[in-house]
């Protein structure tokens, strides 16, 4: 017999059936409807385990990568046999269990986050999803502090989903950790249709559109922008 799963929210366990399935998480700003990008996310199916860490995040208020975003990340771990793995951005699991799932088998995916309170929920849903506790390594702290410490050229896919306004020092130090043919992406560039819009002066708007311009006029990477989710600066090192 399955035993239910059961999270622990604000120091109290919650069985499953107390959370709201919610179809598909928001990015950064509202993303506009169509026929092509709904059928991207249904095409991207998700599993109780998925579902339930969505619903999480969207209880506590969190941004989580879409269900297409997510199969994306799967996807360049994959196609990169990707063995180690930089998350900024914990949340409540849903981008680290995509990656997971395309990570090599030995594979350890080292996430970061400010919030322990996340990263306990983050933690119940990778057991959950059956990766052992050796497959992550869960650091509480801000990314920029933690970043340093990591090795140089050890990486083989940096993912990015945190404050924009660090985008542009969180791509310059996944530069430094990233092997050659390693993967960065940055989640969210497209900032809800503003990157495009040119009234948009805002701080993070304006981050995020110096980001992209720096990565794409940079020798050192072969980038692209894919419209899944949020938009995702997906680039290579050279």
């Amino acid at each position: 017999m399955l035993r239910e799963p059961r999270f622990t929210l604000y120091g109290h366990p919650q069985p499953l059936r107390r959370f709201v399935i919610v179809p598909s998480a928001r990015s950064i700003g509202p993303q506009p409807a169509t026929n092509g990008s709904q059928f991207a996310e249904a095409y991207a199916d998700e599993d109780i385990v998925l579902q339930t860490a969505r619903s999480l995040a969207h209880e506590l208020g969190l941004f989580s990568v879409t269900p297409a975003a997510g199969s994306v990340l799967r996807l360049l771990a994959a196609a990169g046999s990707a063995k180690a793995v930089v998350e900024i951005g914990t949340g409540t699991g849903v981008s680290g269990v995509w990656l997971l799932r395309g990570m090599r088998a030995d594979g350890v995916l080292t996430t970061i986050d400010v919030e322990n309170e996340h990263q306990r929920i983050a933690r119940r849903i990778f057991a959950e999803a059956g990766f052992a506790p050796s497959r992550t390594r869960i650091i509480t702290g801000r990314a920029l502090d933690v970043l340093p410490r990591l090795a140089d050229g050890a990486y083989d896919l940096v993912f990015v989903d945190a404050d924009p306004t660090e985008f542009g020092a969180c791509a310059d130090e996944a530069l430094r950790l990233l092997r050659p043919g390693g993967a960065l992406v940055i989640n969210g560039v497209l900032a809800g249709g503003r990157i495009a819009d040119p009234s948009a002066r805002d701080v993070e708007t304006l981050t995020i559109r110096e980001t992209v311009r720096s990565v794409r006029e940079s020798e050192e990477w072969i980038p692209a922008v894919i419209s899944s989710g949020g938009g995702l600066l997906t680039a290579v090192k050279r």
